[in-house]
């Protein structure tokens, strides 16, 4: 019974840690990317996950528009590529 058991309670072990250690955390970070996403609003300072700063000035459904450059060029994004919002602190 023994010999039967210990690969079984291994694989168990090798599961949990797995989970814990890689899929939990994961799933934390896209849960706070998520809410991040959902929660823009216009004014908000943002960097796309290609590097563009920009400033938001438009929120549609799944798209965003942001003005960059000096000039206020306005480009079309979409939602899921905002990678952060830029804190008023972290500006200089």
């Amino acid at each position: 019974m023994n010999q039967l058991t210990s690969p079984i309670f291994m694989t168990v072990i090798f599961i949990a840690i797995f989970y814990f250690l890689i899929i939990r955390p994961q799933k934390k970070r896209e849960k706070q990317i998520k809410e991040m996403r959902d929660s823009l609003k216009v004014g908000e300072q943002i960097s796309t996950i290609g590097g563009i700063f920009g400033k938001i000035s438009k929120i549609k459904d799944d798209t965003v528009t942001i003005e960059v450059g000096s000039d206020k060029t306005k480009l079309q994004i979409a939602r899921w590529a905002v990678g952060t919002v830029i804190k008023k602190d972290d500006v200089k």
